[in-house]
């Protein structure tokens, strides 16, 4: 018996020592923890029970034969963070390079599938040089056993992708189907081809920071939704991001304690808005005077800041919130807000997540660059989004909700639950000076006549009250009472039942 525990202790020393010594300083000369000492800080203290520790490749070719190391340089299993079950996986780089093989993907693959049994979301900790190339086909039959879960899993559970290091090739189509994407700062890459095959086929001198780093993914492609510093900092905060987040559409959204009063007034709100209707204001501070404690995990901060995507809580119940942003393009939608809040809309209609609008839009973006990027089809992606979310929807319009991008932003007309209106709040067609010079075209040269007739639009339309009156509005509220409709609408609408027609799925405008 003494022997077997012997034998045992020896293989997981070794599994723990993954590539050695020497790559493990190597790890950390580079700024970076190694896979098991990030699992230590996104989970909590002793929580975590490793599954397939023993687990080895079966490839015999290139030398592999007599290269073996205990776990195949992927480190899997569970644990909880706060309390909540999740399942992880966590490359590791010392070992091959983080290399898939077959049997690493199995083992990912495993702890998907148990997860999705369970009802637990998977956080994937990326760290890899890619598909083993001494394996071949194997290695990259195993990534897409990994992709066909993730299809699977969208929806069902959340996913979660923690960019630590290299992603390229095949690698990194795993984490875009998982529904949020953390990198490092500096040390973590996504590519579907190097800075050296680009250069090879096309000529272009380009590095690995411009090509796919952490700031290029945050700030132009969308492909990542937040750049950390370090590693410490990215776990942290995934640890804080994980307390928004049901553990499967079949459980309830998580609820913390709040000392923050339900119906706490914020009379600052009756003063926000400018008297000039062309002068920004930050909508964030809408926000945060609406959610407990102003506490908000924004998703996508660098990248289509025109609108403002994140959670929050109300009632210490996690809300969704989407807002367009006065403060950036004077919060007009275009292609890229327009697809970045139909992603997040879509998945809180998923896990079931109230999501609360606010709203100060003048309309589409115009310009051939819009319109030749295909700015109808990208709109209609946020359009489709709304529509079809059956969860608690809750709008407040602050100032402009003007043409096409009021009945886009989750108006009554798209089955909105509750849509209020600021005082303040213009709810037309268009602007004022816009829509003059179109019904009194003939007067264009005359700017006194100009003048009068955009006085008289403004009296009429430039009010919330001509939507009141027709039921599109619920009421018009006082500001500073927005965070004591909220959070009545929301205990309303808990037991809201609705459902879409029965499909095999949509086909949203891709």
């Amino acid at each position: 018996m003494s022997a077997n525990i012997a034998e045992m202790e020896r293989r997981r020393a070794a599994a723990k020592l993954g590539g050695g010594e020497k790559r493990i300083a190597a790890q950390h000369a580079k700024g970076k923890l190694t896979a098991r000492e990030r699992l230590d800080v996104l989970l909590d203290e002793g929580s975590f029970e490793e599954l397939d520790r023993y687990v080895e490749h079966d490839c015999v070719d290139f030398g592999m034969a007599e290269q073996r190391i205990p776990g195949d340089g992927v480190v899997t299993g569970s644990g909880t963070i706060n309390g909540r079950l999740v399942y992880v996986f966590s490359q590791d780089f010392t070992v091959f390079g983080g290399s898939l093989s077959k049997r690493h993907a199995e083992k990912i693959c495993k702890v998907m599938d148990t997860a999705m049994k369970v009802g637990a979301p998977v956080i994937g900790l990326n760290d890899s040089g890619g598909a083993r190339i001494q394996e071949g086909v194997a290695s990259l039959g195993g990534y897409a056993e990994v992709f066909q879960r993730n299809v699977l899993a969208s929806g069902v559970i959340p996913q979660i992708s923690l960019i630590m290091g290299p992603c390229a090739g095949g690698a990194v189509y795993s984490p875009a189907m998982t529904d949020f994407i953390f990198m490092v700062k500096d040390s973590s890459y996504m590519f579907v081809t190097g800075p050296e095959v680009v250069k090879t086929v096309t000529n272009e001198e380009v590095t690995q920071e411009e090509l796919g780093g952490a700031i290029t993914h945050t700030t132009k492609t969308s492909v990542a939704d937040i750049a950390f510093e370090n590693d410490i900092e990215t776990l942290l905060a995934t640890r804080d991001f994980f307390n928004y987040l049901p553990l499967s559409n079949r459980e309830q959204v998580p609820e913390l304690p709040t000392s923050d009063p339900w119906d706490r007034e914020e009379k600052s709100l009756d003063t926000l808005i400018p008297d000039n209707a062309n002068q920004p204001y930050d909508m964030h501070e809408v926000i945060s005077k609406t959610v407990d404690e102003g506490t908000f995990f924004e998703i996508q901060p660098a990248h289509a800041a025109n609108i403002i995507c994140g959670f929050g809580r109300v009632e210490g119940r996690t809300v969704g919130v989407v807002a367009n942003q006065p403060m950036v393009l004077a919060g007009v939608l275009d292609i890229n807000s327009s697809k970045k809040a139909a992603r997040f809309v879509r998945f809180c209609d998923a896990f079931e997540i109230p999501i609360v609008t606010f709203v100060d839009v003048p309309g589409f973006l115009p310009g051939t660059s819009q319109e030749l990027g295909g700015i109808i089809k990208h709109g209609a992606k946020l359009l489709f989004a709304y529509a079809e979310a059956t969860v608690p929807k809750i709008t407040v319009i602050t100032r402009k909700a003007y043409g096409g991008a009021y009945d886009v932003m989750a108006s009554k007309h798209l089955r909105g639950d509750l849509n209020y209106a600021w005082p303040t709040a213009e709810i037309a067609v268009m602007g004022a000076k816009g829509a003059v010079e179109i019904i009194f075209r003939q007067d264009r040269d005359d700017p006194d006549k100009i003048a009068e007739k955009t006085k008289e639009y403004e009296d009429r339309f430039a009010n919330p009250f001509v939507a009141a009156q027709r039921g599109y509005i619920d009421e018009v509220i006082y500001p500073r009472n927005t965070r004591k409709r909220i959070a009545l609408g929301l205990r309303k609408l808990r037991t809201k039942q609705l459902e879409n027609p029965w499909k095999k799925h949509d086909n949203i405008p891709l």
